[in-house]
């Protein structure tokens, strides 16, 4: 017989009996083995390790009136650990199975969405084709976000001359795009 049984088992008995600190050492003894017997299973779930240890150290101490002195107390106590462990497995994959976790979806980082820049890329081949008057005053309104007398002041145009441009601007650009000219 292992010497760890043999010892818990003896501070079970005594705690059975009565004994309140042989049994306080026994479900001490008991948390280490169990989380060692946890840790080799879940080692990614440090955290959960605890809860379980919790809740099996729980489920000994109501069932102890099961268990019969004639079987080996490690068996016993293994039994409910691993009954309590296929729980937590069942329910976290029940819980687990709600979510869409990104392991499964690995094609997503598999091209990066340059989008975006595609199409200021686009856009800037576009906008060169157009006349400063045109183009400016696009570029400092619709793009940079600055107002009309911002734009009439970078460019040197009046504030009418950076509407216009800007209208005209954008006319054209729908007419390249449409492959009208």
């Amino acid at each position: 017989m292992h010497p760890a049984e043999i010892r818990l088992k003896a501070l079970f008995l005594a705690g059975l009996e009565g004994d309140a600190d042989a049994y306080r050492l026994f479900l001490q003894e008991l948390t280490r083995h169990l989380r060692g017997f946890l840790r080799r299973r879940i080692p990614q779930l440090h955290d959960d390790v605890e809860d379980l240890v919790q809740e099996i150290l729980l489920a000994v101490h109501n069932a102890r009136h099961t268990w019969r002195p004639d079987e080996p107390l490690t068996a016993w106590v293994h039994a409910i650990a691993r009954y309590k462990l296929m729980d937590f497995f069942r329910s976290r994959s029940r819980r687990e199975s709600l979510n869409d976790p990104l392991d499964d979806h690995t094609d997503l980082f598999a091209t990066p969405d340059d989008e975006p820049a595609q199409a200021r890329r686009d856009i800037g081949k576009l906008l060169d084709q157009l006349p400063d008057k045109q183009r400016l005053p696009i570029v400092h309104v619709k793009l940079e976000g600055r107002s009309v007398v911002e734009a009439a002041q970078l460019t040197g145009l009046s504030e009418s001359a950076v509407k216009v441009g800007i209208h005209r601007g954008l006319k054209a650009l729908a007419a390249r795009i449409r492959g009208a000219q």
